[in-house]
């Protein structure tokens, strides 16, 4: 199964690189553009049929080692 794992930082945990993005986009002339976050995306494709079974290894894949757990957060969606 084709899985996607999402990873964010954190609420309140700076994102430098987000901020990078923020002040280039205003200088290229996109003033409503604020708050950018900058995450990652992780595609996987799972041997298993069972879509509870796949998305809880993924789930155990992400915060053994996809994620940071101190300062990210992670969501799986299970594509097909």
């Amino acid at each position: 199964m084709k899985v996607r794992v999402t990873v964010m930082l954190k609420e309140g945990v700076l994102d430098p690189q987000g901020k990078a993005i923020d002040h280039a986009l205003q200088t290229l002339g996109f003033p409503g553009v604020s708050d950018v976050r900058v995450g990652k995306i992780i595609e996987l494709n799972v041997a298993g049929t069972d879509r509870a079974a796949v998305t809880k290894q993924a789930e155990e894949m992400a915060s053994n080692l996809l994620a940071n757990m101190v300062i990210e957060d992670f969501s799986v969606e299970v594509l097909a």
